[in-house]
């Protein structure tokens, strides 16, 4: 049970509703990340400049999610996690505010900028706060309702926001966005029980977390492993017309099935980690290699585009299965390391997206971003053998350590 000033422990009903808060949460950031994606063409209007100079904002946000998780997660080492909580979620609620009222694109993208700061960092000690509220055999399950927050932003927020920034504005979008993160605070304040930083916690023990090896190997992992979904989405709905010849009104469809698919591999995915959690990672990235690459021999075929847009958002059954993994090797210094996971994230998005359009740019056609999602996820696979293989070669060493002393008695 997580630590409290009372050290008492929750009930049933109080985990629920802490986990509610935190996936709140979650769903804001979620939401305000994806959802501009489908407004940018409205932006570039607003500002009066051309849509690929719109996409600066994306980039902008993804920018200050790799640069805040890190730095956030040193800067409040010393505090406790539900004060960072609150912080981090008052200034995601004050940027989106902010952004709904930008003047002009120059400010509009700092603000974006400044809105992806708490981003990793909150991601990160919420699943910290998840986990430490259950039992070892259910962390990466709670982990996965939380991240609930996120996929479900997918699937609701994100194309309902869509939908309101059409047809009111897209300043709506982030207008709601902020609120939502005001209810998170009011949420987080109220149910999750005040804590104190553990004994010995500040930067050096945080930063001690990238000395060891298996931190640096999952979050390359995750860095590749990820990158595979967004090499093909980034440009999933240019495949749908140009290579399925669907018309431009299947793409919401198309969207909606990636969405219900990272929900069902969140959920699934997060149990079978509670299970088996090496066996998760290692068979999910697999499962990539097979799931991309058949997308890319089928692409052609609007029904089996639709199939394995599905199957692909199920990919992101690998994410709490990960997260828990850093929770095992960070040691003393798992605020960073959690944190770390969403930088990660975010550079296998630019990492997919730009390796996708290089494919797409030397003439490969828009379908070989499935195989270089495959390609992604081989790369994964192969740092994920490296970390199997040094933790065996650990645990013979420990194991002999542990022998020479009784053979000498």
């Amino acid at each position: 049970m997580i630590a409290t000033a009372e050290a008492r422990p929750l009930t049933r009903l109080q985990i629920v509703l802490v986990i509610l808060a935190l996936a709140c949460g979650g769903f804001a950031i979620g939401t305000g990340e994806f959802a501009i994606m489908g407004l940018l063409p409205d932006v570039a209007r607003t500002f009066v400049v051309i849509t690929p100079q719109a996409g600066y904002v994306i980039s902008a946000y993804a920018l200050g999610v790799v640069v805040g998780a890190p730095l956030i997660a040193i800067a409040g080492a010393k505090s406790s996690r539900r004060t960072l909580l609150l912080i981090l979620m008052a200034v995601f609620a004050v940027g989106n505010l902010a952004s709904a009222l930008a003047p002009d694109f120059v400010s509009f993208i700092v603000l974006r900028f400044l809105s992806g700061l708490p981003h990793g960092a909150y991601f990160g000690v919420s699943a910290l706060v998840a986990a430490s509220l259950v039992p070892l055999d259910m962390r990466a399950r709670t982990v996965g309702y939380v991240m609930l927050g996120l996929t479900g932003a997918t699937l609701i927020g994100t194309p309902l926001m869509a939908l309101f920034g059409q047809y009111l504005s897209w300043r709506v979008m982030f207008l709601a966005v902020g609120l939502i993160s005001v209810l998170t605070v009011t949420l987080i304040w109220i149910y999750l029980p005040r804590d104190k930083p553990s004994e010995g916690a500040g930067v050096v023990r945080e930063l001690v977390a990238f000395t060891h090896p298996q931190v640096l190997l999952t979050l390359t992992l995750a860095a590749t492993g990820f990158g595979g979904m967004f090499s093909i989405f980034s440009y999933v709905a240019s495949t749908a017309t140009e290579v399925a010849h669907m018309p431009a009104g299947m793409i919401p469809l198309i969207m909606v099935l990636f969405g219900i698919g990272m929900n069902v591999g969140n959920v699934v995915g997060s149990k079978l980690a509670d299970i088996n959690l090496m066996g998760t990672i290692g068979g999910m990235l697999v499962f990539n290699i097979v799931v991309m690459s058949l997308f890319s021999l089928t692409a052609a075929s609007p029904w089996m585009l639709c199939f394995t847009s599905f199957l692909i958002g199920c990919t992101f059954a690998a994410g709490p299965a990960i997260q828990t993994r850093l929770m095992d090797v960070a040691s003393d210094g798992q605020t960073l390391a959690a944190a770390s996971m969403h930088s990660a994230f975010n550079i296998a998005n630019a990492l997919g997206a730009w390796l996708g359009g290089l494919a797409i740019a030397w003439g490969y056609g828009y379908a070989a971003t499935g195989y270089v999602g495959a390609f992604l996820s081989f790369i994964g696979l192969f740092v994920f053998a490296a970390s199997v293989l040094l933790e065996r070669r650990d645990s013979r060493v420990r194991s002999l350590g542990a022998l020479v002393p009784a053979r000498q008695e």
